[in-house]
């Protein structure tokens, strides 16, 4: 399946091509268009799909998770989209690539896109006051919109204070604003100065632009995001606790244990309320959605070719001492050429990065979320770095495309992790 780049325009296309498809958007004044990137229709080289493998695998090991699910698009090259495992340690159904699964900390990007849509359709204000749009946080009298987009809010995160009961409670309905005040309770630092990873601050941003669109957060992922790019699978399910579709792959998490975890026996979470994430890691979808959303997401292909401000204009260093390649801004890391997002939600870890000028793309789940969100960013670099040498399709010319790192240096990263261990001994 291959992706597609988008770029929203306004009125009808016109003198369209064989590789164009029109799809009505929800005003009379709107419509949405679509053009197939130039995509190697072939598989990668089994050299090379050979190693992305044994790198999901290798994570698979390291994180306890039984199974996996995998994209990687390489436009001059070709495409591996797989999965690998099986459902859990009793249940050996094998993995497939058309499995659902929560997305986690993408759908920040998500939130993101729908917000500069909303702004783009004067809807809500970048800068508006954070106050101006959601009731008692008068504290963020100073912070916009577009602070809690880009992660300069200065909002600490809830996920310490509420992860035990994510685990034990899992089909516990949360209230957005209830869930926010655990970060709003760690104190702010200076708005607009620094990132700082807080899932607040994309449940505030959630909240904002329900009250400003008149909407559900639903039903503005579905309209900004899921139609316009024709993905059909990908949605923000309703609180009540549920699979994250029928053909899902099952999440799961490990018990702790002396010296590590227990991988021998996780825990099934599959069935879980979106509330536990709602704006900021609460979406489901598929391999191929995903990685045609992060696609176009890279691309800021769901708005005018001439939209202003620049959503990834702004980034600031993602973590104290990262190197200059590494920073965020716009509900995404961008990491080298490479624009995207990683996270975790209970049962999953997730990544998905693309390159806006290529089109190069990799998409990776693990169905265990013990070992955080960290390494589906470290698993999907790895990717990465790996088929970005894959050797050009006959007839095709590799573009200059570099990442500033190696394969290895995140497959040490990986190696480094010590989730698994056994279990004591009777």
């Amino acid at each position: 399946m291959h992706l597609v780049s988008w770029r929203r325009v306004r009125a009808a296309a016109a003198g369209a091509v064989a590789l164009t498809l029109v799809l009505t958007g929800c005003s009379a004044e709107e419509s949405f268009s679509y053009t197939a990137p130039d995509q190697v229709d072939q598989a990668l080289a089994e050299e090379t799909t050979t190693q992305l493998q044994g790198a999901v695998e290798h994570a698979m090991a390291k994180t306890g998770a039984t199974g996996a699910i995998v994209g990687v698009w390489v436009p001059w090259s070709g495409t591996w989209v797989a999965g690998l495992g099986t459902q859990s340690v009793e249940d050996e159904t094998a993995v497939t690539s058309d499995m659902s699964f929560r997305i986690g900390d993408v759908t920040r990007l998500m939130t993101c896109d729908v917000l500069y849509a909303l702004a783009d359709e004067d809807i809500v204000e970048l800068d508006g006051a954070v106050p101006d749009y959601v009731s008692g946080v008068a504290q963020l009298k100073d912070v916009t919109l577009l602070d809690l987009c880009n992660g300069t809010a200065g909002i600490g995160s809830s996920e310490p204070a509420v992860r035990g009961a994510w685990l034990t409670t899992p089909e516990r309905v949360w209230a957005p604003l209830e869930m926010a005040s655990f970060g709003l309770g760690k104190g702010l630092s200076e708005p607009g100065t620094t990132y700082r990873n807080s899932d607040a601050s994309y449940l505030l941003l959630g909240l904002a632009l329900e009250r400003a669109s008149g909407m559900s957060a639903s039903e503005l992922i579905a309209r900004y995001i899921s139609r316009p790019l024709d993905l059909t699978v990908t949605n923000l399910p309703r609180p009540a606790g549920a699979t994250p579709g029928d053909n899902s792959l099952s999440g799961n998490y490990l018990n702790p244990v002396e010296g590590g975890y227990d991988c021998t026996a996780p825990v099934d979470i599959t069935t879980l309320s979106s509330s536990t994430g709602f704006t900021d890691s609460g979406v489901v979808s598929t391999i191929d959605e995903l990685g045609r959303f992060v696609q176009a997401a890279a691309r800021q292909g769901l708005r005018a070719d001439d939209a202003e401000p620049d959503q990834f204009a702004t980034p600031l260093p993602a973590y104290k001492d990262a190197p200059s390649w590494y920073q965020a801004t716009g509900g995404a890391y961008l990491v080298g050429p490479l624009v995207g997002q990683h996270g975790w939600t209970p049962g999953y870890a997730t990544g998905a990065y693309a390159d806006p000028e290529t089109g190069f793309t990799v998409a990776v789940v693990l169905n265990n979320s013990t070992a955080g969100g960290s390494v589906a960013g470290d698993l999907a670099f790895e990717l990465a770095a790996i088929a970005s040498k894959a050797p050009a399709a006959s007839g095709q010319t590799a573009p200059e495309f570099g990442l500033p790192f190696t394969a290895e240096q995140y497959h040490d990263a990986i190696e480094g992790l010590t989730t698994c261990a056994a279990p004591p001994a009777e």
